[in-house]
């Protein structure tokens, strides 16, 4: 084990991990990043409400131009993946898939997976999404799909909420069910009646770009749709902080406090791991507000003077 004991190492690249990195390096910190190389942000075909950039960015350029003012800063960013992490006597210890750290604070910002039909292959996944055919994210992107023939895939309370957010921008939305009947109470055919979206059955498969839509079969046969938005839920990537011993929701977001820090002392989580909007811009403010706690925590500690 190296001996070397970093301020701070951060989990994760994407725009709360970066963020933090910026902040920390300036700080004059000792810090470390790790990433593997599955930031969310990174399939981002193009964000165009990130404020400053208003002809919109690509997600990867966005992450590129981070990575580089951080590593301005002398951020250290290490491709590893992190596979456990413990608090021991007051230190963090960081095992990687190819060495272990230790540092006296650590920031979780690894973020969430969506979920997506398992009849998408993965490959026109990639595809589709990058051709805006395929979104995740209605408050990001809503506005691009105004007056556009939309599905919603999903169901239940989350797929009738989905549906009825974008009906703000179009009305010309169907809810598709992923697997079969829908799981639809009262309340929810209700709400999706009044708003003049139907929903039809699935399952949904034989997923293809047609005429410039993707197309795929439901219970009522093929349909083709301008873009088409997973309403599936994603999986929180907060086993980390399970094994430090944080405290979760039900849906395994990081419980954290007013200023990003865990029921674990010296451990943070900033981004989409933590409850909030998963947005680019709430993910960069909650890592400036943890970065600028784990300076002023690291002070009480022991002075921080050059």
């Amino acid at each position: 084990m190296d001996e070397h004991i970093d301020d701070c190492i951060i989990i994760g690249a994407g725009p709360a991990g970066l963020t933090a990195a910026i902040y920390l390096a300036r700080y004059h910190l000792s810090i470390r990043l790790f990433d593997c190389g599955t930031s969310r942000a990174a399939m981002i075909p193009c964000t165009r409400n990130h404020a400053g950039f208003p002809d919109g960015i690509k997600g990867t350029e966005l992450l590129d131009r981070m990575g580089a003012q951080a590593a301005k800063y002398g951020a250290l960013r290490e491709n590893r993946k992190v596979e456990r992490l413990e608090r021991k006597d007051g230190v963090f210890v960081v095992d990687t898939d190819s060495g272990t750290w230790r540092a006296r604070t650590v920031l979780l910002a690894t973020g969430v997976v969506n979920r997506y039909p398992d009849t998408l292959p993965r490959p026109l996944h990639d595809e589709a999404l990058s051709k805006d055919l395929l979104r995740y994210c209605p408050v990001c992107d809503g506005y691009e799909v105004t007056d556009k023939r939309v599905a919603v895939i999903g169901t239940g309370e989350h797929g009738t909420a989905e549906a009825l957010f974008l009906r703000g921008f179009t009305a010309d939305i169907t809810l598709i069910s992923p697997h079969g009947d829908h799981d639809l109470d009262d309340q929810c055919r209700e709400k999706l009646a009044d708003a003049g979206i139907s929903h039809v059955a699935g399952p949904c498969g034989g997923f293809a770009m047609e005429g410039g839509q993707l197309a795929f079969d439901t219970a009522n046969g093929r349909m083709a749709f301008d873009s088409v938005y997973p309403a599936m839920g994603s999986d929180v990537r907060s086993s980390l902080a399970q094994m430090a011993g944080a405290a979760t929701s039900d849906e395994g977001c990081i419980a954290v406090g007013d200023h990003l820090e865990t029921n674990v002392p010296g451990l943070f989580a900033a981004g989409d791991v933590v409850i909030g909007l998963d947005q680019i811009s709430h993910a960069m403010g909650q890592a400036g507000v943890a970065a600028t706690r784990i300076r002023n925590l690291l002070a009480e500690e022991r002075p921080l003077r050059r």
